[in-house]
């Protein structure tokens, strides 16, 4: 059992965190339910294959595919906000 800490030695320290949130993008949300996927299945479709990219790098497969299972189930079946068209 590992616990991760971290020592600064320096009196002069500056941090800072970012993230970022945005819309689903009209024209590939366009794509898809030209396509034939509602505007439901098209919308989870992108948030499931954005979150995959990051899930997929998890090394241990049982927990790559605990973590995949549990964030599908977390998108939500309703509707989801898309950016605006272009």
């Amino acid at each position: 059992d590992s616990k991760p800490s971290l020592l600064i030695y320096a009196d002069d320290v500056k941090c800072s965190h970012g993230a970022t949130a945005g819309h689903i993008d009209a024209d590939t949300l366009f794509y898809l339910r030209s396509r034939g996927l509602d505007l439901g299945a098209a919308s989870r479709m992108l948030i499931h294959a954005f979150a995959g990219e990051i899930i997929d790098t998890v090394k241990p497969e049982p927990l790559r595919d605990y973590l995949d299972t549990t964030f599908s189930a977390a998108i939500p079946d309703k509707n989801i906000p898309i950016g605006a068209a272009r």
